[in-house]
């Protein structure tokens, strides 16, 4: 209970971000849909976040060192709240595509913030109590986040987005007022890209089907929702159920990572998004119900993979590799979720709804493939760390996940 009272500002600030920042995207899908915008349009509105959130996570870092964390969080909250804030004022897709930049920017530069900030306070004895509070925090936040999406899209414009803009306003205020003496902020770290690649092809394979797999579905997702009959409420609860299969499938599939070859589990993994892609196409005309647990089968077989090939990637590092290899697999993330909703979004306009997953479960063959190719050029190391649930959130993550791999590794 302490330790939750110790770091609640910082939970509060990432719950409040998390709703801002969750509602955004499906918000505006269904509003930029039904203002006449191409499916093109919106799927790129998509991508302009992913690129935003690139460049938040290469300048947060650097922000920090020159101005602190406070000034740092408070200037990425202004940033997103200007984003948000200036939709009401025009409504053409290549402005909303600046404002989500500037959304994207926000969230990673927070979110950057927010886990320095707990990396420097946590010891050992608090860590895996912190990491999983931080966890629920920012996953329960992301589920609720799409249950608002019904009630935003029947709301007018500018109330729908001004609330999300208020919401990210007073994630402000926790992290601003708390008590908790502000860190000495960490040195910024080198960016190295080709370490991922260098530990593990495969391990950068799964990255980029994995933000091929999430950011297609989260940002045009709405867009195959509308396609197949859904309304603005049941969209919500379609993306919702997909934020809650991945979060069921975090244990048992850590525990088959743990037990077994981590390369057979992630080709189960796709074996089995492969299937639950052409089970979600099928349910388009199996009704409502169907709908809604075809996506959260997906969410239970695409959710993981990232994680489990970072797990991967890791058990190919050193412990002093550790926080610049997070930071280059959250690079090859994002640039894979940069592409991702613009081609999906370009696939569905030429052929139809069932584009999405189709496309989805290409980038699952070729990772099937891949490993079975990569699993006769070495074999599987005799020691593995540990499976982490690893958020695609900023470069310094792989500070805060350090100590969970591997707990020799010094502090």
């Amino acid at each position: 209970m302490r330790m939750l009272i110790s770091f609640g500002s910082l939970f509060l600030s990432v719950t409040l971000l998390q709703l801002s920042s969750g509602g955004v995207g499906p918000l505006d899908a269904l509003t930029g849909l039904s203002a006449g915008f191409s499916n093109g349009q919106v799927g790129f509105l998509g991508s302009a976040h992913f690129f935003g959130f690139f460049i938040g996570c290469w300048w947060a870092p650097r922000l920090m060192g020159t101005v602190g964390h406070s000034r740092a969080y408070a200037s990425f909250t202004a940033l997103g709240a200007i984003g948000l804030a200036a939709h009401v004022l025009v409504t053409d897709p290549a402005f909303w595509a600046i404002f989500r930049i500037a959304s994207g920017i926000c969230v990673a530069g927070c979110y950057t913030v927010i886990e320095a900030w707990l990396q420097a306070k946590v010891t050992n004895e608090t860590r895996g109590r912190a990491m999983a509070s931080y966890r629920v925090a920012d996953m329960g936040a992301s589920f609720a986040a799409q249950f608002m999406i019904g009630a935003l899209a029947n709301l007018e414009t500018y109330i729908a987005y001004n609330i999300l803009t208020i919401l990210c306003c007073a994630s402000l205020l926790p992290l601003t007022l708390t008590k908790i003496k502000q860190p000495l902020t960490p040195a910024t770290m080198r960016l190295r890209p080709m370490l991922a690649w260098q530990a593990s092809p495969l391990a950068v394979a799964g990255v980029l089907v994995a933000a091929l797999s999430s950011a297609s579905f989260r940002m045009v997702g709405p867009i195959y929702g509308q396609e197949v009959g859904l309304a603005a409420n049941q969209i919500g609860y379609f993306l919702a159920a997909f934020v809650a299969g991945g979060a069921v499938a975090q244990y048992p599939i850590g525990w088959l990572a743990d037990k077994y070859d981590r390369r057979w589990v992630l080709i189960g993994l796709s074996i089995a998004a492969i299937a639950t892609c052409a089970l979600t196409v099928a349910s388009a005309q199996m009704g409502t119900t169907a709908v809604m647990w075809s996506a959260a089968l997906f969410g239970l077989t695409t959710f993981p993979v990232y994680s489990v090939a970072t797990a991967h990637a890791h058990d190919f590092a050193t412990a002093d590799q550790r926080v610049e290899l997070s930071a280059a697999l959250v690079f090859f993330y994002a640039v894979g979720a940069i592409a991702a909703p613009y081609t999906t979004s370009i696939l569905i306009a030429a052929f139809g709804p069932s584009a999405l997953f189709t496309f989805i479960s290409m980038g699952h063959v070729t990772l099937v493939v891949f490993g079975l190719s990569r699993m006769r050029v070495r074999a599987a190391p005799e020691k593995r760390t540990r499976y982490v649930y690893a958020p695609r959130t900023s470069f310094v993550i792989g500070r805060l996940l350090g100590r969970s791999r591997d707990p020799s590794q010094k502090e």
